[in-house]
């Protein structure tokens, strides 16, 4: 008979019940997706923040444009400069050999005759010539002729010396302004690239909805203006009432009318309404930045050409042109005033009147008619 074995009750270790399987099986599936699964996708930005960033890149290129015309502004004087300071510099070294030309003469002579010809060589070789002529008994022996041509010599040669070191200093500085030029060119289409590439993406109905947000924007900004030209057309009546009423009790006083009716200024007005016209005639043209007409125009292009047209000189630059007149209020704001925008002064447009203004907006666009109440104003500039 077989030996009896005793079974050995199973190890509670060894047991997988189909439960316990399953949740481990389910365990490693999910481990497993999850090591595989690719990082979640950042959420796409809303309509309204696409707009804002292409806002935003549209003024940073503003204020790129403003460094670039700033930058070409100041290279067109440098290069005008360096060249008269070249041209001076051949001048006076065409003057300093001829003076060198002289005294060789005077070396030949005497040389020939048994004169001491080292001393004038030497003249021409020394580092300092007038150290030179120091020596008493060296000028004791020059006659009066040799006298006036070392003196021409030493003069021609300090100061073609000088204008030489000008010269010099002229093309380092306009060399670091060309590079500056370059890179605030770069910066514009760099800031351009951007904002195309995010208008790109946008699908047809993102597109409409930032149209609606624009639409929505420029209704804001008209309604603003309206309630300016309504504070300003109140403000008008009031100051004329006040003006009747003066001469009025001027008159009784003294039986004879002795006012008037203020008005501003007609030279003033008249240079105003002469670049108004101007502005009004570029309607329709393309904002291209750097430009300053006669095809296209950017901000500071467009105002700058519009009061050339009335006699006046203005800067190139935003930046510059807010320092050119007299700072007003927004309330007091007349026809032919600038209006300049943003913190970093980066836009300007021209007044019209009625809270409205002609300006060349941005790339894209063209120039036209706005209410100021579209971008933040920073100033009001009456030009003189």
């Amino acid at each position: 008979m077989a030996p009896h074995r005793k079974s050995r009750p199973p190890s509670s270790l060894g047991i997988r019940t189909p439960a316990i399987a399953t949740a481990a099986l389910t365990s490693v599936a999910l481990l497993s997706q999850t090591a595989d699964a690719s990082p979640a996708a950042e959420p796409r930005p809303s309509t309204e923040e696409v707009q804002k960033k292409i806002d935003d890149l549209y003024q940073q290129a503003g204020t790129a444009t403003e460094k670039y015309n700033a930058a070409k502004e100041k290279t067109t004087k440098q290069r005008k400069r360096v060249a008269t300071l070249l041209d001076d510099v051949a001048q006076r070294t065409e003057k300093l050999n001829s003076a060198r030309e002289a005294l060789g003469t005077f070396a030949a002579a005497q040389y020939r005759t048994g004169a001491s010809a080292p001393d004038t060589a030497s003249l021409l070789l020394a580092d300092n010539p007038q150290d030179y002529f120091d020596q008493t008994q060296l000028m004791n022996r020059l006659t009066a002729r040799q006298k006036q041509a070392v003196d021409e010599y030493v003069t021609q040669r300090a100061t073609t010396s000088k204008k030489r070191q000008e010269a010099s200093e002229g093309l380092e500085t306009l060399t670091t302004t060309q590079s500056t030029l370059k890179t605030s060119k770069a910066d514009v289409q760099r800031k351009l690239a951007e904002a195309r590439e995010l208008l790109s993406r946008l699908t047809a109905e993102e597109k409409a909805r930032l149209a609606a947000i624009e639409r929505k924007k420029q209704e804001e900004a008209r309604r603003k203006a309206d309630e300016l030209a309504r504070q300003q057309a109140a403000d008008a009546e009031r100051r004329r009432q006040e003006a009747v009423t003066q001469d009025t009790g001027a008159a009784a006083g003294s039986g004879t009318r002795t006012g008037s009716v203020p008005g501003s200024d007609s030279a003033s007005s008249t240079k105003a309404a002469k670049a108004l016209a101007f502005a009004r005639a570029q309607i329709g043209k393309p904002y291209v930045w750097g430009a300053s007409g006669p095809g296209s125009y950017d901000c500071s292009g467009l105002t700058q050409a519009a009061w050339k047209a009335a006699g006046v000189t203005l800067p190139r630059t935003t930046w510059d042109q807010v320092e050119t007149g007299t700072t007003v209020s927004v309330n007091n704001a007349q026809p032919g005033d600038l209006v300049f925008f943003y913190d970093d002064i980066s836009h300007v447009g021209i007044y019209i009147g009625d809270g409205m203004m002609i300006h060349a907006p941005k790339p894209g666009a063209y120039v036209r008619e706005e209410s100021i109440y579209y971008m933040p104003i920073h100033s009001v500039v009456r030009p003189g």
